[in-house]
């Protein structure tokens, strides 16, 4: 498991290494092929790929497919090529990992400050229709995640350390409907926080330190859910 882990942030560059982008990047997936993973995004663990809604591209989690230990194909080279030679400290963590579905982008190296933010639309899931984005990816696989989620209609902060997951910040009643297409933006800057749903600010919390690393989409479960329009907006 490790290694194949370890084989997947490697596979990430064999399949297409772009330069690293310092500045705005903007993810859609009108060019990818439907039915298969996103270009942009080196999924690692679960079921994604591309689907159509009302005749456009999107990224669909389908976490209808999700079992538990379930990891991504082609892990191992996906993660070498995210990390290189510390690919193996990622996949140290991919048991825990197998239970939260995740994809990161390939051309952003290092997000320290700025806003991340995307499009995304919660279709089913009996257990969770969560949505999030993942950021602070280190090579080790610990990461930091704000998640939406229809149905609980809450707002979280969670960190993943050492293959556990805990809450920092967590905010109830953010109206988050089924069937719909929301926004989720991610604002950072220094070691201060805030999450933002729909447009309005709910989450507001100061970090003991700085974040740095990279980002990408994140669910859990059996979440089915649409994503689209993934930004990420570095201020430095």
């Amino acid at each position: 498991m490790k290694k194949r882990f370890a084989a997947a942030v490697l596979s990430i560059g064999a399949c297409a290494i772009e330069a690293l982008a310092a500045g705005p990047v903007t993810i859609d997936f009108s060019k990818d092929a439907v039915g298969k993973e996103p270009s942009a995004l080196a999924c690692l663990v679960g079921f994604w790929q591309v689907t159509k809604d009302g005749g456009k591209n999107v990224l669909m989690v389908n976490g209808g497919r999700w079992s538990s230990g379930q990891s991504a194909s082609n892990l191992g080279d996906k993660a070498r090529a995210l990390y290189g030679e510390r690919y193996a400290e990622f996949l140290d963590n991919v048991k825990a990992y197998a239970y939260f579905p995740l994809c990161v982008a390939r051309s952003v190296e290092n997000f320290s400050e700025g806003e991340v933010s995307f499009r995304f639309k919660p279709v089913s899931g009996r257990i969770d229709q969560g949505a999030g984005i993942v950021f602070n990816v280190k090579p080790n696989g610990d990461y930091l995640i704000l998640r939406a989620n229809a149905l609980e209609n809450n707002l979280v902060l969670f960190e993943y350390v050492h293959g556990r997951r805990s809450s920092v910040e967590w905010i109830r009643n953010t109206p988050t409907q089924t069937g719909q297409w929301q926004t989720l933006k991610l604002v950072v800057k220094g070691k201060k926080v805030q999450g933002i749903l729909n447009g309005k600010t709910y989450l507001e919390h100061e970090l003991a330190e700085p974040v740095s690393g990279k980002v990408g989409v994140w669910s859990k479960a059996d979440s089915v859910v649409y994503f689209d329009d993934f930004n990420v907006r570095p201020s430095r």
